[in-house]
């Protein structure tokens, strides 16, 4: 039977930051920093925080993503379709496969708690053009 993990590094109070190129070809805009706190078999978990205007690049996910708006507001955007306006209090279910970005507004950070299963396959920028979408 499985045993219970406990991830004490959450609680440090020194969590990993990093800027865009933390992870090479999957942020655009201004900075965004990541603060890990479980990483296990088939699953992550992050505070992921985007200053204005930063967001990631297109992506998937190969067993879904689960984005929970703890700070701030943002936007997502599944591929195809006219991005929506994420707040505070937001959970966002990605399913597998689905082609999507996410990031902060204009005018305001934002922080998620990311829930990652399975691989993530990065993609093209968001580029402003694409991003201002948002407002049309």
């Amino acid at each position: 039977m499985p045993q219970m993990q406990i991830s004490r590094d959450s609680r440090s109070g020194k969590p990993s930051i990093h800027g865009n190129k933390a992870i090479e070809n999957a942020f655009t805009g201004n900075n965004v920093y990541i603060d890990p706190v479980l990483n296990t078999e088939g699953m992550s978990i992050a505070n992921v925080t985007f200053t204005p205007s930063a967001r990631t690049h297109w992506h998937t996910h190969e067993k879904g993503q689960i984005l929970r708006v703890v700070v701030g507001s943002g936007w997502v955007c599944d591929f195809g379709g006219q991005p929506v306006k994420i707040n505070v209090g937001d959970v966002i279910w990605c399913p597998p496969g689905t082609k999507h970005w996410h990031g902060a507004d204009n005018e305001s950070y934002m922080c998620h708690q990311a829930t990652s299963f399975g691989g993530v396959t990065w993609e093209e920028e968001v580029g402003d053009k694409e991003y201002e979408r948002k407002s049309a």
